[in-house]
């Protein structure tokens, strides 16, 4: 794992030092008497998870440290997100789930050991979005904690409970817009409902939440990050904000309500047959059941989503869904983590991955955040040496954000008896290369076959001008590029037919087989799944067509279909209303070249 260095800390905001500042002025706030609300504990861990914690194993974002017998804030940091990773307390969701007697007293000393260390204001903890998370998890778990505690250290619960609500109620204006404020102004109403003589900062902390609702999600219920994950946490947040009100007899306002609204559509439409989101612009799968719980908890009836789900695609039907990129990556600021993904997919059957994107690779450091931006760590066409979208060049301790990316990506897609049609196309390698990438994608109705067709060809004379100077810095050998279909880790693949076809076995006992038109070179590659929660990178493979554009087009036609179906159970079966609506690490990351 690598150590820390100057990419992996988070961009400094201007406010640290003031930061500083207020958590040690929260610090002079008057004693709390008691919880006067405590709502049950709405964020669930993993038994698994908390009992490594109790056994040493600290696995966090970032990295995983063995050191039994130590206490969590006694364990050398492997960097800034692990730092982050523990000081935002989640740690309490798993130790809550194992629930045994060596849990709890876990729970209880690293809590008490936190506050002893950091409650007056000090350590890296003091950030609005992470006050916000531990305050959360500090009330969820408040009984848990406080079973078998005396009088003292209760007090010394509800007073560090107090000081980081003051804190909040200071400083949540300087989380940034998304998904960081949305964590610090839940944080603030927990405070402001359940702590005794915190009920002040209720009317301003529900206000700020509405217009953070009006502001940060769009009318169509999209983040700007266009980050799946993200917009799942923010869902979650307000679903528990909202259960929290209830609870205390207040109503959310109307913009918290119609956010949540907004919002469930467009995950329904992100989730893809085995119950996990679509992985794309530094978003993961979600933990297992979060997605589930969130909409259930929501409320909203499934509904029909016209158009695209956060600038992607869905194409559905039987056991099959396929989710793909159909929009530019988000501009400015909010592509600090986004991936040059544009018009890659990922496709699930039934309960099993099997074409997917290698993920955002921050949790494994920065060479692994940097290889899994890059067009070729995912499910599309990439030409050699290039990503679809650029980075600006690096600053020291700031994030490097995506530049020179495609414009308004067009689409259109059409349903009939052969099934669901997508047609979309970009310009990112107009200005390089003078080229268009259009891809076609379609469904077959029973969701058994999918076939694609990916051109590369300049349609105007100024693309046809630029491929020329293109074509002669490569002494006329012609613009190399690849389409890349990275296979989940267990998906067992082999080249089939002579090497002209490529067969696949999930674990669900199906067969699908790849095959191509000819017109490339097909390979089966080394890949990385990257994976949110898991110490190392997985290494699975890839299928790759290679080709060479010549004479200011190419086309490359490609099948996928299922050659034998396995077991079938009614939940893998794509609904209409929803339609509508262990391996050992890789060898090394690859880089963005040129980008």
């Amino acid at each position: 794992m690598a150590g820390p260095t100057d990419t992996e800390f988070p961009p400094v905001r201007r406010g640290a030092w003031s930061n500083r500042f207020h958590a040690r002025l929260s610090a002079l706030g008057q004693p709390v008497l008691r919880l006067v609300l405590q709502p049950e504990p709405r964020s669930v861990g993993s038994f698994a998870r908390g009992r490594q914690l109790c056994s040493g194993r600290f696995l966090f974002d970032g990295g995983a440290v063995e050191a039994p017998g130590t206490g969590i804030w006694d364990v050398a940091s492997p960097g800034a997100r692990f730092e982050a990773d523990r000081q935002g307390f989640a740690w309490l969701d798993d130790l809550a789930a194992a629930a045994d007697g060596k849990a709890r007293t876990a729970a209880q000393d690293w809590t008490l050991g936190w506050i002893e260390r950091f409650g007056r204001g000090g350590g890296p903890g003091w950030t609005p979005e992470l006050a916000g998370r531990r305050t959360i998890r500090l009330i969820h778990h408040a009984r848990f904690i406080e079973a078998g505690l005396d009088e003292a250290q209760r007090a010394r619960l509800h007073l560090a409970l107090a000081r980081q609500t003051a804190f909040l109620a200071r400083r949540w204006r300087n989380a940034p817009p998304g998904l960081a404020r949305f964590e610090a102004l839940a944080g603030l109403i927990y405070g402001a409902l359940c702590l005794e003589g915190m009920g002040r900062h209720l009317p301003k902390a529900l206000a700020a939440l509405d217009r953070a609702c009006d502001t940060d999600i769009a009318d169509d219920g999209a983040l700007a990050t266009r980050n799946p994950e993200e917009l799942l946490e923010v869902l979650t947040l307000l679903g528990w904000t909202e259960a929290a009100l209830a609870l205390a007899k207040r109503p959310a306002w109307q913009g918290h309500r119609a956010a949540i609204q907004r919002i469930a559509p467009v995950l329904r439409a992100l989730r893809h047959a085995d119950g996990g989101l679509a992985r794309f612009h530094g978003g993961g799968r979600g933990p297992e059941g979060r997605l589930d719980q969130a909409l259930a908890a929501a409320g909203v009836k499934p509904r029909a989503l016209r158009g695209l789900a956060m600038g992607y695609a869905r194409l559905a039907s039987g056991r099959t869904t396929v989710i793909v990129d159909a929009a530019p990556p988000p501009a400015g600021p909010a592509s600090a983590e986004a991936h040059a993904s544009t018009l890659a997919f990922e496709l699930t059957s039934g309960r099993r991955p099997v074409i997917v994107n290698c993920g955002a690779g921050g949790a494994f450091g920065p060479s692994w955040r940097m290889a899994g931006r890059a067009t070729r760590s995912h499910s599309t066409l990439a030409i050699e040496g290039f990503s679809s979208s650029r980075l600006a060049p690096r600053r020291r301790r700031r994030p490097q954000l995506l530049t020179e990316i495609p414009g308004p990506v067009e689409w259109r897609a059409e349903t009939g008896q052969a099934g669901h049609a997508l047609t979309a196309w970009h310009d990112g390698y107009s200005v390089t290369h003078g080229l268009t990438h259009v891809r076609q994608l379609n469904l077959a109705y029973d969701g058994r076959a999918l076939s694609g067709e990916d051109t590369l060809a300049a349609f105007t004379p100024e693309e046809h001008a630029a491929f020329e100077r293109a074509l002669a810095r490569s002494d006329g050998e012609g613009i190399a590029f690849s389409i890349h279909f990275h296979l989940h880790p267990e998906i067992d693949a082999a080249l089939d037919l002579g090497g002209s076809a490529v067969s696949l076995a999930p674990k669900s006992g199906e067969i699908w087989v790849f095959r191509h038109d000819g017109a490339a070179t097909l390979s089966l590659a080394p890949s990385v799944y990257l994976e949110t929660g898991r110490p190392e990178a997985r290494a699975s493979q890839e299928i790759v067509l290679s080709a060479r554009v010549t004479d200011a087009a190419c086309v490359v036609g490609w099948t996928l279909a299922k050659a034998h179906e396995g077991a079938q159970a009614p939940r893998d079966l794509e609904r209409e209303d929803e339609f509508d609506d262990t391996a050992a690490p890789w060898t090394r990351p690859h880089s963005m070249t040129k980008d």
